[in-house]
């Protein structure tokens, strides 16, 4: 082929491509639905969980939440946006994660929250299957930002008779110390019973 129609045929071919990718784009554009301001997991019916106004709409309406799956929430919520007792606002851990606090916050572990929360606290103790709502999944919960010196001392002191959940209050039969000792052996992974 000589050289002037390469060029031509070059030319031509870079010229229907770019025909063609206009044509697209337009096309694209025509058929395009108008823009709303509600997210598209809302359009389409989903729960959009990226979005506050949906969340209050939703999430907090009768019928819309697992009666369960409310009352776990409602801690939280609270924790979020209201306010905890004054005994514990601002409280911070007062035992170091050393070996023996570890060691002794995995005892009281076993004593006192095995039987619901299971010995890795993956919700699965031997009662775990009784209760409504199930027991928290504390391996994963301790991970999360809500998981703050005060709340979980608030939670385990008070337990969830304000929140119609069936953990009992730890505050008359631990000592302050001793739920700071379960807190850092849970924050140490559940060193103890993950080994066995």
């Amino acid at each position: 082929m000589p050289r002037q129609t390469k060029q031509h045929f070059r030319f031509g071919t870079l010229r229907a491509v770019a025909l063609g990718l206009a044509v697209a784009a337009a096309t694209l554009v025509a058929v395009r639905p108008a823009t709303t301001a509600e997210p598209v997991t809302k359009a389409a019916g989903g729960p959009d969980f990226w979005q506050p106004g949906w969340m209050q709409r939703h999430m907090w309406g009768p019928g819309d939440m697992q009666r369960g799956m409310r009352q776990r929430m409602m801690r939280h919520w609270t924790y979020m946006h209201a306010t905890i007792p004054e005994a514990y606002r601002g409280a911070q851990s007062t035992v170091q994660p050393t070996p023996q606090n570890v060691a002794a916050g995995g005892k009281l572990y076993q004593t006192h929250c095995a039987s619901c929360h299971g010995k890795t606290g993956l919700g699965d103790g031997d009662v775990a299957n009784s209760l409504a709502p199930s027991p928290a999944l504390l391996a994963y919960m301790i991970q999360r930002p809500v998981a703050v010196d005060e709340y979980l001392l608030w939670t385990i002191s008070d337990g969830g008779e304000e929140f119609k959940t069936q953990m009992p209050a730890f505050k008359s039969t631990l000592k302050r110390e001793e739920i700071w000792q379960i807190i850092a052996y849970m924050r140490s992974g559940f060193p103890s019973a993950a080994a066995r």
